[in-house]
């Protein structure tokens, strides 16, 4: 992010819109020293960071219209001046580094689309979130974004995922995968046996080849690629299964006096092993492919969560992600111009 550009934060987007947006904006202010400026309507705005006694610390910049979270994708032509809107044209216009919202994902898909334009190249924009792997997060792209693709949007999610590891998390050579229903080159419909003979082809990818569902928290790729449809459905399975896992283990120790000692001692490793796996933790999902870093919060977002958002999308900003991208697309124009 160019210095001094603050983070545009949405903050009427959200479940818990605006008091827990304008909490996380402070404690990004003050924790973590990042700029960060509010867009929505300034009276509301100005009552909430009162609370904080941090009227002077963060500008307000006034939008009368926000997407609420039931709203899909019209809504951003039916409100062209939306706090989401209004936050993108910041960024557009070079006065924001990167924009935050924890608004309808729908909503901030299509107004990024339509406010920041596609990069050159780029057929379209996709959703990347990071999954609890170790010893780094790995990336699942699309999340959502596009349900029907075909097999050169999953070679260009490749790249953009690759881009986003290697700002985010240093890493030199991104492994990737193919998520689909067997290891083997020639699993899957038409569509993931095409992907996998580009992503194969492709001299600027370090492709492993296809990975199954039950993979994607064994860190077997850095990235693995599929269609928003799939890559949704497996990332809310794998929400649902942490969170049932966790309720199950929340009961076997609170189940006798026993289980309980052995909590007590066991109490850091499960402290960590709770923070790792939530998703909340790792600042939200990334909208990768615009002429601008959008990431976005979890609906149900507090503080904190606000707060890690607005670190992630001043370090990818920063980073240069958006010039990462087109790099790595433009290469790919290239390579395939030559075949």
């Amino acid at each position: 992010m160019s210095e001094g550009k603050p983070i545009a934060l949405d903050a009427m987007g959200g479940d818990h819109a605006p008091h827990e947006i304008v909490g996380g904006a402070v404690h990004a202010v003050r924790e973590r020293g990042l700029p960060v400026v509010l867009v929505g309507p300034p009276r509301v705005l100005y009552e909430a960071l009162a609370d904080h006694d941090a009227t002077k610390e963060i500008p307000i910049v006034r939008a009368e219209e926000a997407l609420a979270m039931d709203e899909g994708a019209l809504a951003s032509l039916r409100r062209p001046r939306s706090s989401i809107a209004i936050a993108c044209h910041l960024v557009r216009q070079g006065n924001a580094g990167a924009v935050v919202s924890a608004g309808s994902t729908a909503g901030i898909v299509a107004t990024g689309r339509l406010r920041l334009k596609g990069q050159q190249g780029v057929l379209r924009p996709a959703i990347a979130v990071a999954l609890p792997t170790r010893p780094k997060p790995s990336l699942l792209l699309d999340a959502g974004a596009n349900a029907e693709v075909k097999p050169e949007m999953l070679l260009q999610f490749a790249h953009l995922g690759a881009a986003y590891a290697e700002t985010a998390y240093g890493i030199g050579k991104p492994r990737v995968a193919l998520l689909t229903i067997g290891s083997e080159a020639e699993k899957g419909n038409k569509l993931v046996r095409r992907a996998h003979e580009l992503l194969q082809s492709s001299p600027a990818l370090h492709f492993v080849g296809n990975v199954e569902g039950h993979d994607l928290l064994t860190g077997a790729a850095d990235v693995v690629v599929t269609d928003g449809f799939t890559g949704n459905v497996a990332l809310k399975t794998m929400e649902g299964a942490v969170r049932y896992a966790f309720d199950e283990l929340r009961q076997a120790v609170e189940s006798s006096r026993l289980s309980k000692l052995g909590a007590v001692l066991q109490r850091s490793a499960l402290r960590d092993l709770a923070h790792r796996l939530n998703a909340e933790a790792y600042g939200g999902a990334v909208l990768l492919g615009l002429n601008g870093t959008v990431v976005i919060a979890h609906g149900a977002a507090r503080a904190q969560s606000v707060s890690a958002a607005c670190q992630l999308a001043a370090d990818l900003a920063k980073g240069g992600i958006v010039a990462r991208i087109g790099e790595r697309i433009a290469a790919t124009h290239r390579t395939h111009r030559l075949w």
